[in-house]
Parts: C-alpha cells; structure tokens; sequence
C-alpha cells in the first residue's frame, strides 16, 4: 500500500451544500477501494496564484491516505468530469507503507491531544490533526 497526498481546488462560488456531494463521493471512494484516510483538512477559500476558469480565489482541501494506484486514478477521473473542480494535484509520499503503523501513530495523537481524565476519541477513518491546525491558521493568516 502507498501513501498520498492530494489536494484540490474547488469552485469558491459553491454553497456549503453544493461542496458536500463532492467531499463525499471523494470519501466514498475511500471504502470502494479499500483506502485508509489519514488526514482531511479544508483550507477554505484562498487567492490563486492565477487565474482558473475565470476564478482569482478557489476552496482547498487536502487529503492524506493510504492505497492503490486505482484508487488515485479514480479519484482523479472524477476531479476531470467535475466542474465544481477547478484543480488537483496527487503526489506519493511513500511507496511502501505500513498501515497499523500509522493506526498505532494516529491513535497516539489523538491520546496525545486529550486533556487528561478525557476519554480519547476513536482513531479510526478521517482524524483531522489539531496539531496542524495552528499551522493551516497560520498560512491563512500569512495569503
């Protein structure tokens, strides 16, 4: 199994309710192709370097994840036929990974991140990092 990254830039037109159908089909490929979602994080709305399809500002979000190539040509087959899709890139971060390593890790974060006499949350699918956040915020505040 590999591990990737994707991110992609979405209309910034679209209402919370017209982003929704696109994040899930995205999260449903997840389960159809026996994919692990490490991480999601929705940028929101940002300036584009340049101009996309008439668009100076677009909505990103970034996924980390584990599986296939069929599952990466997948979800890129259906960023193409979606218009609500302005752009997207998929890099690999590592060829060869190990999966309960990174439940084991993500589970770790997570009882990490609980104040003490809290339950910790389940690590299991989508955890978003608050670790990260700071640093999301941060770039958000530097555009």
């Amino acid at each position: 199994m590999r591990r990737y990254e994707t991110i992609f830039i979405l209309d910034p037109d679209l209402s919370e309710e017209q982003r929704k159908p696109v994040l899930d089909r995205v999260m449903d490929l997840f389960t159809q192709y026996k994919g692990f979602l490490v991480e999601s994080e929705e940028w929101g709305s940002r300036k584009l370097a340049y101009e996309i399809k008439k668009k100076v500002r677009g909505f990103y979000v970034r996924l980390d994840y584990c599986g296939a190539g069929d599952l990466v040509n997948e979800m890129e087959r259906s960023f193409r036929i979606d218009d609500r899709v302005l752009k997207y890139m998929t890099i690999l971060l590592a060829e060869d990974v190990d999966l309960e390593a990174i439940k084991a890790e993500m589970a770790a974060k997570v009882e990490k991140q609980a104040p003490e006499g809290a339950e910790p949350a389940p690590a299991e699918g989508a955890a978003a990092s608050s670790e990260t956040e700071p640093q999301a915020s941060k770039v958000r505040e530097e555009a």
